[in-house]
């Protein structure tokens, strides 16, 4: 890019729990420019977690991120006329995008009927370390592992 690094934005943090990261957890859950319905599903499913798990919803919310958040990716990089999967350390504003890109995908995979309930699933079984989100992260450590011989290629 000619002019350098574009400004980061600022997030503006949430009305009920006064936090940037709920912001963006809903920017990514909304569709469609609806981010007051974003923010009543996702509160509804706070308080959905909260009565499952006799916790405090966003408690168990940030613990469930911090689990299925991941240290390390694979990335192509094409050397010679093959391509190898490097594995790579990731900075922390994407491992916090990633996770929380992969909860809502995983929540709106599931089957119960509403999505509060979706999401507040994925939640509470992300906090236990199952579900489909958490193994996609073990994943990801499974195949950055299996590559690391291919590290030095680091670019």
């Amino acid at each position: 890019m000619r002019k350098g690094r574009p400004k980061k934005r600022i997030i503006q943090p949430d009305p009920q729990y006064n936090d940037q990261m709920v912001t963006k957890f809903v920017n990514n859950l909304m569709q469609d420019g609806r981010k007051e319905k974003s923010f009543n599903i996702f509160y509804a499913a706070i308080d959905k977690v909260g009565q499952q798990t006799n916790e405090d919803g966003l408690e168990v919310w940030k613990k469930a991120l911090a689990n299925i958040t991941p240290s390390v990716e694979v990335r192509s990089r094409r050397i010679g006329g093959a391509t190898f999967q490097i594995p790579s350390k990731i900075r922390p504003a994407r491992k916090q995008a990633i996770a929380m890109k992969n909860l809502i995908k995983y929540a709106r995979q599931r089957h119960e009927k509403a999505i509060e309930d979706r999401l507040a699933g994925e939640i509470v079984a992300a906090y236990k370390e199952e579900g489909s989100a958490y193994k996609r992260k073990e994943e990801t450590h499974r195949m950055a592992d299996a590559n690391k011989a291919f590290s030095h290629f680091r670019f």
